[in-house]
């Protein structure tokens, strides 16, 4: 829908020129090349602030300051290849010509924070920072947006800019609720009229949004009738693109072991089933909630980057989040929501500060509560998932003393015979026949079993027991427990003769 001045001029409609209010010259430039390290975060910006509309007037219905029928409130994106156009179409509180000037005309002014001012106990307002509706010029040469109050009484007006500090706002026909934005897609970003990367950045920023979003249309196919009388129906749907109720927002009580798996499977499709997992819920001293999935790790340490997604009011903010997460915690799969999270303009990068590290001391403790309580309720169930969680385990006790002080509890050693034992229970075994002539108590291990064969085999006709410690952190692990306690110290079984494993008076 191209905007033509000329025509208006003709028909004698007042058409209002201005400059938008900037706080330099040159805010353009500095736009389109500087305020997202990526342009693609212009989409996510766009539908945010769709989302935000749309929740807006459901908190306007429901306090009976808008009145009627609310409508289908799905969100919709819309391209044209020929004429170079991104739409993005919301049926949401929409905008006075007063607004468009307030909210439009004056970079880096926010709407969400009047209103989250004016109804901060019931909405939840994604933006923060009036500077995402700009992100559009990263990628457009032009962009409209045509818009109709709430209100009844307030006209349709159409806005417009190219790019520049000077806009155009004027009188336009629209008569349904709500607001277009429409961008004018430059040549260097025609990529972004492409369905399959438009489909794409709607799967990675706005999968869990929590208003419907609808990208074009998708065949849907059913049966009527049996036998030869069977007939293939087929009918043309809504495409919607995202799950605007995500579990992580739900109550535990609610959800079945089904529904978790379930949902790990949306997340990290064709993926081995995960062990078990956390339900994050805390509202003080900050908000947070999630899920943290414990996947099969085996002997490995490799930190699983991008497996952990960082969520606003669901939307995607990022998924390098070694500022909140400790290290060893990046080895679990999942999903964190939280609008307590500092962040800068591009919402990419998150800032250290006493919320970042209240919520990353949270995180280590419900981790070390759940595998506290999974090794009280069903210890053999436990030493079964041993293999798998051990590294995870001792890589926490290694780099996190806040986890390791409550994981002494429950981490595993487990002998050459397939025996478990926790580190005390393991020291209560061995202490009489395994203390040295410095009051040490000498845990005998291999690292190969199979190679070692001939020295265990000796070691146990002495009476000694011998460890399996061949996982890639067990050198680590080692050097970590005689470091905490003063009284072991660790022997590899073909170090020395069996009789001087254990060096005696």
């Amino acid at each position: 829908m191209a905007f033509d001045s000329k025509a208006l001029n003709q028909k004698n409609i007042q058409m209002e020129k201005g400059h938008i209010s900037v706080q330099a010259e040159n805010i353009f430039p500095i736009i389109k090349k500087f305020l997202y390290s990526d342009h693609e975060i212009f989409l996510r910006e766009l539908v945010s602030n769709a989302v935000d509309a749309t929740t807006k007037i459901k908190t306007l219905a429901s306090k009976g300051v808008a009145k009627g029928e609310l409508g289908d409130l799905k969100i919709e994106i819309k391209t044209d290849p020929e004429k170079k156009t991104l739409h993005i179409i919301d049926r949401g509180i929409g905008m006075t010509e007063e607004e468009v000037n307030k909210y439009l005309n004056q970079v880096a002014f926010s709407s969400a924070e009047d209103f989250l001012e004016k109804y901060k106990d019931d909405a939840s307002i994604i933006g923060h920072f009036g500077l995402g509706f700009y992100s559009a010029f990263m990628v457009a040469d032009k962009v409209e947006v045509i818009t109709k109050s709430w209100q009844e009484d307030a006209p349709a007006v159409i806005w417009s800019c190219e790019g520049n500090p000077e806009y155009s706002i004027a009188p336009h026909d629209k008569t349904d609720r709500g607001t277009e934005v429409i961008l004018y897609i430059n040549e260097e970003n025609k990529e972004f009229l492409e369905k399959w990367r438009i489909t794409e950045l709607l799967n990675k920023y706005c999968k869990f949004l929590p208003v419907e979003i609808k990208f074009g249309t998708r065949t849907e196919t059913s049966y009527e009738g049996e036998g030869d009388e069977k007939k293939e129906l087929k009918k043309e749907v809504d495409n919607i693109v995202n799950n605007p109720h995500p579990i992580w927002r739900m109550k535990p009580s609610d959800l079945t072991d089904e529904d978790y798996q379930n949902f790990y499977n949306e997340l990290y499709p064709f993926s081995p089933a995960p062990l078990f997992w956390i339900h994050l819920n805390i509202d003080y001293p900050f908000n947070l909630t999630g899920i943290l999935y414990f996947p099969k790790i085996n002997n490995s340490i490799e930190v699983q980057k991008n497996k952990i997604h960082l969520y606003s009011n669901q939307v995607f903010v990022t998924d390098d989040v070694k500022e909140i997460v400790p290290e060893f915690l990046m080895l679990l799969h999942g999903v964190i929501d939280s609008p307590d999270i500092p962040l800068n303009v591009s919402r990419s990068y998150l800032q250290s500060d006493a919320n970042v590290k209240k919520i990353n001391s949270y995180i280590t403790k419900k981790v070390a509560e759940k595998l506290q309580s999974l090794f009280s309720a069903d210890r053999k169930a436990f030493e079964d998932k041993w293999k798998e969680i051990s590294t995870f385990v001792k890589y926490g006790m290694i780099s996190e003393e806040k986890f390791n002080e409550k994981a002494t509890a429950f981490a595993l050693l487990k002998n050459i015979d397939g025996q478990y034992f926790t580190l005390e229970e393991y020291k209560e075994k061995i202490k009489d026949n395994q203390t040295d002539k410095y009051n040490k108590i000498v845990h005998i291990y291999s690292n190969d079993p199979k190679a070692q064969h001939a020295y265990i085999e000796s070691a146990k006709a002495y009476g000694y027991d011998v460890l399996e410690m061949d996982n890639i952190i067990d050198n680590h692990f080692i050097q970590h427990l005689e470091y905490k306690g003063n009284d072991i110290t660790f022997v590899r079984v073909d170090s020395d003769t069996t009789d001087n494993l254990v060096q005696k008076e």
